[in-house]
């Protein structure tokens, strides 16, 4: 009996972030999302109890992948380079992977209420923290040059987070040539290579 419903939310989840993604959040009705599941009037009102709670869901699990695939891609070795390469290509995928969500995520901050757009605000510092940290450690051993690890952070950041709008599976570069290629130009943005 659980299946049923988990598979039903999983499709309203689905038809709200592409409904959010090409229309917006505010331009967005619950009845909307629920012509584009088949589901009528009240019977939406059983999954799902606000239009912001979808909204809520999309982002603050976005942040929690993203955030997960960071720790992860990290993990296993201490070498600055090698750890801030991991994470470049994990990002740079992860958003080309993922691009409605990140179109979501970045465009619809403003429509979070409170107290969820603090806790995605938080989910966002914790995760740009991660690669400061990363490019901090890089510098303290010598092995990256840059003036603010911060604002290295943020172009990196911005190197993946623009994959999301442009890249497209089937054009010019696969999702290898695009990892690759950013993660070397994170690479040189911090002077390791």
């Amino acid at each position: 009996m659980a299946a049923p419903t988990t598979s039903r939310m999983a499709e309203i989840r689905a038809a709200a972030l592409e409904l959010f993604a090409r229309h917006g959040y505010a331009a967005t009705t619950m009845a909307d999302i629920g012509a584009a599941v088949g589901v009528r009037g009240p019977s939406l009102y059983r999954h799902v109890t606000a239009k912001q709670d979808l909204l809520v869901e999309i982002m603050t699990s976005t942040m929690d992948a993203l955030i997960a695939t960071h720790i992860s891609a990290v993990a296993t070795t201490a070498d600055p380079t090698e750890r801030l390469r991991r994470a470049v290509d994990a990002h740079v995928r992860f958003h080309a992977r993922h691009r409605v969500e990140a179109f979501v995520g970045n465009s619809e901050i403003r429509s979070l209420t409170e107290p969820h757009r603090s806790a995605v605000v938080a989910r966002r510092a914790e995760y740009e923290a991660g690669f400061r940290t990363l490019i901090t450690d890089g510098v303290e051993l010598g092995r990256f040059h840059v003036g603010s690890a911060r604002l290295a952070s943020y172009a990196i950041l911005d190197l993946g987070m623009g994959v999301a709008t442009w890249f497209r599976e089937g054009g010019e570069l696969t999702e290898n040539e695009v990892a690759w290629q950013q993660t070397e130009f994170a690479l040189r943005l911090v002077g390791a290579l």
